[in-house]
């Protein structure tokens, strides 16, 4: 997946604004005036601190006067599908029209029909490894996995995976979603194993659920989905999360207390999510208009400016489109060079290993 992955990120130290203007195709008349008819859009799992998705969704609201109705905010990948599923025959506000999941949750949604293509007019620019060749999903953003530490606690922070399993770090280590249902919990654990020194993906996977019965053994492990709350509270002092996430609650938190984000030394893992509409969207308009804002240069800056990797990052590099400031703020560019972006079937491998495991391996019962 992703295999000018490198390109796409070594572009970050070198991409500098030439204006901040936004020039993007516009959607056709026609589909603003259906989707402003249909004059609602249902989301879910967006919450406003992962990926800019506050004022990417508050843009949007502005930009077409369409009202946005957000389910489950915390819903993980897992459960995006699930609500598909359970409301295929309902067009209330139960049912999402978009999704945005891990990678892999796209060619299988696809297979059982849940979800509808639509290419964007920005297609073009978006790499073809990241994108259904038939337009039922493709990538929007993509982050690399990270230590989120709260350092009034934690005064040595982990550099690397292995050292999550140190006696200084007990009941401390925390994943940001449940391994048997969360894409970030479950890269996680698979970027714990490729930090063994595994390539199989299966073994990998087997190799993460190995360290995490350590790093449980130790008595390190909290079985609670983190969250920026415990963190600050001090109940996960260490949560493992992507690098977006880590550095949005950093902001949010204001110094209060103060967060690191680190990028592990080995076992660096970049996630690609993909974005979708339902099949049974009770909004298909709004929703293609929806995919047509986020996939626009605004849309894009927007998660930039959300800590995350645009997938048009490219495309917006080359045309002078990317703020400085917004570069800046990311961490070094040298962090993100080991990033290995698994192939989708690398993600079934592990992720299967991983789901199937957990329960057996580490026996810890996050919630």
């Amino acid at each position: 997946m992703l295999k000018n992955a490198h390109r796409l990120l070594s572009l970050t130290t070198a991409a500098v604004v030439a204006s901040t203007s936004f020039a993007f195709a516009e959607p056709s008349a026609e589909l603003i005036a259906a989707a402003k008819k249909e004059g609602s859009l249902t989301t879910i799992a967006l919450p406003h601190s992962w990926c800019g998705y506050g004022d990417i969704i508050a843009g949007f609201k502005k930009k077409y006067g369409i009202e946005v109705n957000e389910l489950n905010p915390d819903a993980s990948s897992g459960d995006e599908i699930e609500a598909i599923k359970a409301n295929k025959g309902n067009t209330g506000p139960q049912a999402p029209d978009v999704i945005d999941v891990g990678l892999s949750f796209g060619p299988s949604s696809k297979a059982e029909g849940l979800i509808q293509p639509y290419k964007v007019s920005t297609w073009d620019s978006i790499p073809a490894d990241a994108k259904d060749a038939d337009g039922h999903w493709y990538g929007d953003y993509y982050g690399v996995l990270s230590f989120v530490v709260n350092t009034d606690i934690v005064k040595e922070v982990p550099k690397d995976w292995k050292d999550l399993t140190k006696s200084d770090y007990a009941n401390s280590v925390a994943l940001a979603g449940d391994p048997r249902g969360s894409n970030q919990a479950v890269q996680a654990v698979y970027a714990a194993g490729l930090a063994g020194g595994e390539t199989d993906a299966t073994k990998a996977g087997e190799a993460g659920l190995k360290l995490f019965s350590e790093i449980n053994k130790a008595g390190n492990f909290v079985p609670v989905i983190g969250k920026s709350a415990s963190l600050a509270q001090g109940s996960t002092p260490i949560v493992i999360a992507w690098d977006y996430n880590g550095l949005s609650w950093r902001d949010t938190l204001k110094g209060n207390p103060p967060l690191e984000v680190v990028v592990p030394e080995t076992g660096v893992v970049a996630g690609v999510y993909v974005q979708a509409i339902s099949a049974f969207a009770p909004h298909p308009n709004a929703a293609k208009l929806w995919m047509e804002y986020i996939y626009s240069d605004e849309g894009q800056l927007g998660y930039l400016k959300g800590y995350c990797h645009p997938i048009r990052f490219n495309d917006l590099a080359k045309n002078n489109k990317i703020p400085k400031e917004m570069l800046d703020a990311l961490p070094p560019a040298a962090a993100y060079e080991k990033a290995k972006f698994p192939t989708l079937d690398e993600q079934a491998a592990g992720k299967t290993a991983i789901t199937t495991k957990w329960d057996s391996v580490v026996g810890a019962n996050v919630q």
